[in-house]
């Protein structure tokens, strides 16, 4: 179990570092379509931030509640005010907000999935810095 929570910690975490990135990489667009949506500019590169600092919290598992409540806190307000899809007149745009709004709601589910999962996570920095200090890695050498 330790390998398939290490896989989907990799593939998760991963996900919102990628997704952050291209918050930035793709910042012309990304601020476009914030603003379409009345959103204030000056919260796209703070929600990049947001899910890049959590992604990487989730991947190595640092403080990996801290990481998953900075998520949460991206992903509640964008599932809600970028994917109003009941809000949407034309058939297209309401299906596509409607997918990307139930994907949102999975990845909440998932994100508080990963929150009940007792920490420190196995083979993760956290685990390791316990384990540094009950004398085992990073315990120093006699001389």
């Amino acid at each position: 179990m330790r390998n398939v929570l290490l896989i989907g910690r990799l593939i998760f975490g991963g996900y919102f570092v990628y997704s952050g990135l291209k918050h930035f990489l793709y910042a012309q667009q990304t601020l476009a379509y914030a603003s379409a949506h009345h959103v204030p500019s000056v919260l796209v590169p703070l929600s990049g931030a947001l899910i890049i600092i959590g992604g990487l919290h989730v991947l190595l598992g640092l403080m990996p509640r801290f990481g998953l409540a900075l998520i949460l806190l991206f992903l509640l307000p964008v599932t809600f005010v970028m994917h109003a899809f009941w809000a949407d007149t034309d058939p297209q745009q309401r299906m596509q907000d409607l997918i990307n709004f139930t994907k949102n709601l999975a990845l909440v589910g998932g994100t508080l999935g990963f929150m009940a999962v007792p920490v420190p996570w196995p083979l993760s920095i956290d685990s390791a810095l316990a384990r540094g200090s009950r004398g085992g890695i990073g315990r120093p050498i006699p001389h």
